[in-house]
C-alpha cells in the first residue's frame, strides 16, 4: 500500500503542467519592451533577404565571362569585349565595362577608373548592412533592459505585499527573462546574418582584384 501511494506521488511531480502557454502568450508576457525587440527582429530580418537577393544577383555572373573578354582583347575586337560586358549585368561586368570604355587613355588613370567603379559596386553590396550591426548591439541591451526593470518590479510588491516567497519570485522571473532570450535571439539573429553577408562581399573583393589584375596586363599585351 505504501509503494502504491509512494508511486502515484512520483507521477504526480512528474507530470507536465496543464497549463502550458503557447508561444505568443509566452512572448506576450515580456512586457512593453518586447516591442521594439520584435521591431527590431523584423528590420533584420528584412535587411538580411533583401541584401542576399541583392548580392544574389550582383554576384550571379557568366562562370566564362573573364576568359571571354581575355579572348576578344587578346584578338583586338574590342567591340565585342564590350558587348560582352554590357551584357553581362552582374557587378563584375559593370567593373569591367568602365575599364575597357576608358582603353586609349593611360594605364593609370583605367586603373584608377576601374578601382573607383569597384568601391562603388562594393558601397551598394554593403548598403543597409550596417543596421545588422546595430540591431546585434541593440536588441540584447533591450532585453537585459526589460529583465532589469522586470525584476525591480517584482521586488516592489514583495515590499508592498511583505510576500518574500519562491513562488512570489520565479512567478514573475520567468517572465521577465523572456525579453532577455529574445532579445539575445534577435542579436544573433543579426550578428550571423551581417558577417555572412560581409563574407560573400569581401570573397567578391578578392575576386575582383584578381580579375582587375587579369584585364589590365591583357592591355598591356599586343594583341595578336
Amino acid at each position: 500500500m505504501l509503494v502504491f501511494k509512494f508511486e502515484i506521488m512520483i507521477l504526480q511531480i512528474a507530470a507536465p503542467p496543464q497549463d502550458e502557454l503557447t508561444f505568443i502568450e509566452l512572448i506576450m508576457k515580456g512586457g512593453i519592451v518586447m516591442i521594439p525587440i520584435l521591431l527590431l527582429s523584423v528590420a533584420a530580418i528584412y535587411v538580411a533577404v533583401e541584401r542576399y537577393l541583392y548580392l544574389r544577383s550582383a554576384l550571379s555572373r557568366d562562370n566564362n565571362f573573364i576568359s571571354k573578354i581575355m579572348r576578344s582583347l587578346s584578338s583586338g575586337n574590342i567591340a565585342e569585349a564590350k558587348r560582352y560586358a554590357q551584357d553581362d549585368d552582374s557587378a563584375t561586368g559593370k567593373i569591367i565595362s568602365a575599364g575597357l570604355d576608358s582603353i586609349g587613355r593611360p594605364m593609370r588613370e583605367i586603373e584608377s577608373l576601374m578601382e573607383s567603379a569597384t568601391n562603388i559596386e562594393v558601397a551598394m553590396m554593403e548598403r543597409n548592412t550596417g543596421y545588422l550591426g546595430i540591431i546585434a548591439g541593440i536588441a540584447p541591451m533591450l532585453g537585459f533592459i526589460g529583465t532589469i526593470v522586470g525584476i525591480i518590479h517584482i521586488f516592489y510588491n514583495i515590499s508592498l505585499t511583505d510576500n518574500l516567497s519562491i513562488g512570489a519570485i520565479s512567478g514573475g522571473l520567468y517572465e521577465k527573462m523572456i525579453t532577455s532570450g529574445t532579445g539575445l535571439g534577435v542579436g544573433i539573429i543579426a550578428y550571423v546574418a551581417y558577417h555572412l553577408l560581409q563574407l560573400r562581399i569581401g570573397r567578391f573583393t578578392l575576386q575582383i582584384q584578381k580579375d582587375v589584375f587579369e584585364f589590365l596586363r591583357s592591355l598591356q599585351v599586343p594583341a595578336k
